[in-house]
């Protein structure tokens, strides 16, 4: 499968940002995440949905800012961010693994074998 991300900018703290990842197959046969990296940081994990969209895991510092959904008509998986802040600056990669029937969501960079290009998010005053 292939992935296009898309939709980062520069925003100012506080704000909020949609990305969006557009999947070439069926994205309902892939479990989808979206990482972070920046250049002082490893890649890190941010959420993660479920190829049914009935599960989903947030990264701990993310929970209750960030909304990860699928659109499935569209193909394609979002990542809402709200109250963006300063240290949410990175390039944000999403990352696609063939679901599984448990429903268990992985959030290491090595289990997810399928990456799109980044795409920049600043947050900045």
């Amino acid at each position: 499968v292939q992935l296009q991300a898309s939709g980062g900018g520069w925003v100012k703290p506080g704000d909020s940002l949609r990305l969006s990842c557009a999947a070439s197959r069926i994205s309902s046969l892939y479990d989808m995440a979206w990482f972070r990296q920046t250049p002082e940081k490893d890649r890190e994990f941010v959420a993660a949905i479920s190829g049914n969209g009935l599960h989903t895991f947030y990264r701990d510092s993310e929970k209750g800012r960030f909304f990860i959904f699928r659109h499935e008509t569209e193909n394609t998986v979002g990542l809402q961010m709200a109250n963006l802040k300063p240290d949410d600056t990175a390039a944000y990669y999403c990352a696609a693994r063939l679901t599984t029937s448990s429903g268990f969501l992985y959030s290491e960079r090595d289990d997810y074998p399928y990456w799109g290009q980044g795409t920049q998010v600043t947050v900045s005053s």
